[in-house]
């Protein structure tokens, strides 16, 4: 009889003593066969060492099904892992590998193309709208068009396929009209997670197309400076909100919670934003919502000094130093339906290795539990070397 971690645990051993909960219920008896679903069940309930025979059981003991105890209804169940699969072990190159052939798969989709000829057009009607706003021509602006042309995007889309679609039309040169459309987009998609009526999605979804149209008074060479900043450009650049706000004050009839938008999309919850500094409850609902969509697509995009961010590395950041700086209420929401939608999806761990998301950790959303392609579950809360890289 030995004891071991659950890191050192493998399918086919054989358990010891009984196993049980820290509150007393048995989750498997002494003589029951590891498997892949055991050993995550374990690390679900935070069972840290186990008691297994040295001698592993035969091959016709080790095919036997695994003997669980019926369990109290009340105790919540981790999902099943998939089946490891049988092919051979794929090669590491072959897995570093999966991200580019995953990604021109999608692309070679009729729903891609779709996507990315609509896509195209929505930056060049928001251009258009744009250019006539700052032309002092905001009378001729058609936020009908607009929207529509948003929705088309939108509609008839889980959250994993738009967000999926929006993450592989990026280009290291992503213009400002590029990055409004996917805030325009992640802000209905927070909009539908807390069930707005369609009147405040179309509002928001408006307010998200036209929240940086100030940025166009910057000069492309501060925007896209890679090196740091003078005292003179990150003032400019800080004054984007305000610039904003003078153009979107000429259009006639503008909602005034779009100039909201457009003015508090960089406040803060905590009062560190700006322009104003506000706290929490003097910003506008709408411009907390943006804010973290402005966020997210900022910190997913490509950069030419940086690769993009994944979904998970950017809900670690959130975790780590955001949480007090949005409305609890928006981010939460936000942060929990993203991780969500990436249940039992592929990914890339930091270590090149491919694995698929087995059970998202709710105290902790960033790092769920994945199960590698050798059937090896690892539960990455307690792996801090390990983090998401890529999602497939």
């Amino acid at each position: 009889m030995e004891k071991l971690s659950n890191k050192r645990l493998k399918a086919g051993m054989i358990v010891a003593k009984d196993i049980k909960t820290k509150q007393g219920q048995t989750i498997a008896k002494a003589g029951t066969v590891l498997n892949a679903q055991l050993i995550a069940k374990l690390s679900f309930y935070r069972i840290a060492e186990v008691y297994v025979d040295e001698k592993l059981p035969d091959i016709q003991d080790a095919t036997k099904e695994v003997e669980l105890v019926e369990e109290d209804e009340s105790i919540p169940e981790p999902p099943a892992p998939p089946e490891p699969p049988k092919s051979e072990p794929v090669k590491e190159s072959k897995k570093r590998n999966e991200t580019i052939a995953y990604s021109e798969r999608l692309k070679a989709t009729p729903e891609f193309q779709e996507f990315s000829l609509n896509y195209s057009k929505n930056i060049a009607a928001l251009k258009k709208s744009f250019d006539q706003i700052i032309a002092g021509e905001g009378d001729k602006i058609d936020s009908n068009n607009m929207l529509l042309e948003a929705e088309t995007l939108f509609s008839s889309r889980t959250s994993l396929d738009l967000f999926d679609m929006l993450h592989n039309m990026r280009t290291v040169d992503d213009t400002v009209y590029a990055h409004s459309v996917n805030v325009a987009l992640v802000s209905r998609a927070i909009g539908k997670w807390l069930k707005m009526r369609k009147g405040e999605l179309n509002l928001l979804t408006l307010a998200g197309l036209l929240h940086d149209i100030g940025k166009t008074q910057v000069p492309e060479e501060i925007l896209n400076k890679t090196g740091k900043l003078t005292d003179e450009e990150y003032d400019m650049i800080h004054r984007h909100p305000e610039m904003g706000l003078e153009l979107l004050e000429k259009v006639p009839g503008i909602d005034p919670e779009i100039l909201s938008v457009a003015y508090q999309h960089h406040e803060r919850f905590d009062g560190s934003g700006y322009p104003e500094h506000l706290p929490g409850e003097q910003i506008n609902d709408m411009a907390a919502i943006v804010a973290i969509a402005d966020v997210y697509d900022a910190m997913t995009a490509s950069r030419s000094y940086r690769a993009p961010k994944s979904a998970f590395q950017v809900i670690a950041a959130f975790e780590n130093d955001g949480l007090n700086k949005y409305n609890p209420k928006y981010i939460l929401t936000f942060l929990q339906n993203i991780a969500n939608a990436y249940q039992n999806n592929r990914v890339i761990l930091s270590d090149g290795v491919s694995a698929r998301i087995i059970y998202i950790n709710q105290g902790k959303l960033s790092r769920p539990m994945v199960q590698l392609d050798s059937g090896t579950v690892i539960d990455l809360s307690r792996q801090p070397d390990l983090e998401i890289t890529k999602c497939l």
